[in-house]
């Protein structure tokens, strides 16, 4: 099996555009690297919700050959082991989600090498919500501080151990989702205690690998903890729903920057519309830069609405 420091891609020459196109793969190596391409790489993504580990894998196979994204981001959708007492008495897990384990087998095994793919996952404290509730661990942070800190560092621990075995087996790095890093959920203060020790830990678990995104989610997010001294080389957000401008994050942030597109409105977007915004979020991001919406599109948009995208980038 590879190690994540395997997937370091090797300088690739010069290519302008108009001088040929380039392959899936090659245009994100050249988007990690800060190199010219024939367009910048492009994905976006939304959930299957499927019971089972190969029917997730073919849809997300069927999805990136339908649609050609040049980076597969595999969802996951498959639930968190719940303990059999409280849910906060959670104990670490080996293979947490077996299932999205054999999914990530079966994309590597079609993709063939030929795209990279990345794993998402959900912090801990999102799972520490799914396991209970927003309001349970609000309430559980206010009466039982170390009962939480205990549960979220075992997801963490295990939510880690299941970083490196999707890596091992030929993911490109992880797509960490961060919701509660902003007002209205948790302060700067909270953050920083309760959530940021076991997001990073489960960066930390795979920081050798290539494309490792910290996904900032929701609108009122702490931006500025985010652009120095995180194992992650790519940092999506939301530029519509923050209003904070591509530029302004390129300006504190020297990764790849992932985003560009109005994921709320992505549906009713004209061709027109894409392409503007596309080519604003391009310029102020420069090379390293990959365009995506801000997070997932709605789970019914069709192919006809997704294909004006791909249209564009033909």
């Amino acid at each position: 099996m590879a190690s994540g420091q395997d997937f370091v891609p090797a300088a690739p020459p010069a290519v302008g555009r108009g001088s040929g196109k380039l392959t899936s793969k090659e245009r994100v190596d050249r988007a990690l690297r800060g190199m010219e391409a024939d367009r910048p790489p492009f994905t976006f993504w939304y959930h299957f919700r499927l019971p089972s580990g190969a029917r997730h894998a073919e849809a997300t196979l069927d999805f990136h050959r339908r649609l050609r994204t040049d980076l597969v981001k595999v969802m996951s959708d498959f639930p968190f082991p719940k303990p059999a007492g409280p849910w906060y008495e959670v104990r670490v897990q080996e293979d947490p989600y077996p299932e999205q384990i054999r999914a990530l087998e079966l994309i590597r095994d079609g993709l063939a090498g030929q795209a990279h793919f990345i794993e998402t996952l959900f912090n801990p404290w999102n799972v520490a919500e799914k396991l209970s509730s927003p309001a349970e661990v609000v309430q559980l942070m206010a009466e039982k501080p170390q009962a939480l800190l205990d549960a979220l560092e075992a997801i963490a621990k295990s939510q880690a151990n299941h970083a490196r075995r999707a890596v091992s087996l030929g993911a490109s790095g992880v797509f960490l989702a961060i919701a509660n890093a902003q007002e209205g959920v948790l302060s700067r203060a909270a953050y920083a205690r309760f959530s940021e020790p076991f997001d990073r830990m489960v960066l930390e678990a795979v920081k050798d690998a290539p494309i490792n995104v910290m996904h900032l989610h929701q609108d009122r997010v702490y931006l500025d903890l985010f652009y120095s001294g995180w194992p992650a080389t790519v940092i999506s957000y939301s530029a519509h729903a923050t209003r904070v401008a591509v530029a302004e994050v390129r300006g504190r942030f020297s990764g790849v920057l992932m985003g560009g597109l109005d994921e709320v409105k992505f549906r009713s977007l004209t061709a027109a519309e894409m392409k503007s915004q596309w080519e604003a979020a391009e310029q102020a991001a420069g090379r390293r830069f990959i365009l995506a919406p801000g997070c997932s599109v709605p789970d019914d948009t069709t192919d006809e609405e997704l294909l004006r995208l791909v249209n564009l980038l033909a």
